[in-house]
C-alpha cells in the first residue's frame, strides 16, 4: 500500500462583529521526500459572516486544495473545530439531521456536510492551538484572515 503524503493544515477564521466582515486564511505546507519544504496560501474576505464560520471554512478550503488522499494534521484555534470532529459531535448531528433537539438545528450545517465530504479521502487528526499566543502558522493565517477582509473596505 502506497504511503500517504503527510500535510500540514493551518487555519483560522476572523471576524469584526459577529457577525460582521470576516474572513479565513489558510496554510498548507509539505515536506517533499528530499526535504524541501512546499507552502501554500489561501484566504477570502466576506462583508458579512460569523467567526465560526470562517474557521469551518478555512478547513473545507485547506482540504479541498490536496490533490490527493493524504496524512493531514489540521491545527486550528477553533474549539468549535476540533471538538466537533474529535468529540465525535459531527458524527451524532449527522445521524440526528443536524439537530441536537426537536427543534434546535446546529448552525452551519452547510458547511458541516461540506467538511464531511472534504474528510473523507484523508486520514485526519485535528489539533487544537491556542489562539493568539505566538503559534507563527496560526498568527500567519490570522493576519491573511484580517487582510482578506479588510481588503473589501477598500
Amino acid at each position: 500500500m502506497k504511503e500517504l503524503a503527510k500535510v500540514e493544515l493551518y487555519t483560522d477564521g476572523a471576524c469584526s462583529g459577529n457577525p460582521g466582515p470576516g474572513g479565513y486564511g489558510v496554510i498548507l505546507r509539505y515536506t517533499g521526500p528530499s526535504g524541501k519544504v512546499y507552502e501554500r496560501e489561501y484566504s477570502e474576505g466576506f462583508p458579512e459572516t460569523t467567526n465560526n464560520r470562517m474557521e469551518l471554512l478555512a478547513v473545507c478550503v485547506g482540504l479541498e486544495a490536496l490533490t490527493r488522499p493524504c496524512e493531514v494534521v489540521v491545527c486550528s484555534d477553533s474549539q468549535y473545530v476540533c471538538n466537533a470532529v474529535n468529540q465525535g459531535w459531527i458524527y451524532g448531528w449527522l445521524k440526528k439531521d443536524f439537530r441536537r433537539g426537536k427543534a434546535d438545528e446546529v448552525k452551519n450545517i452547510d458547511l458541516w456536510e461540506r467538511l464531511i465530504q472534504d474528510m473523507k479521502p484523508h486520514r485526519l487528526e485535528f489539533v487544537w492551538v491556542k489562539g493568539h499566543a505566538g503559534h507563527v502558522f496560526n498568527e500567519r493565517c490570522d493576519r491573511l484572515a484580517v487582510e482578506a477582509y479588510k481588503a473589501l473596505e477598500v
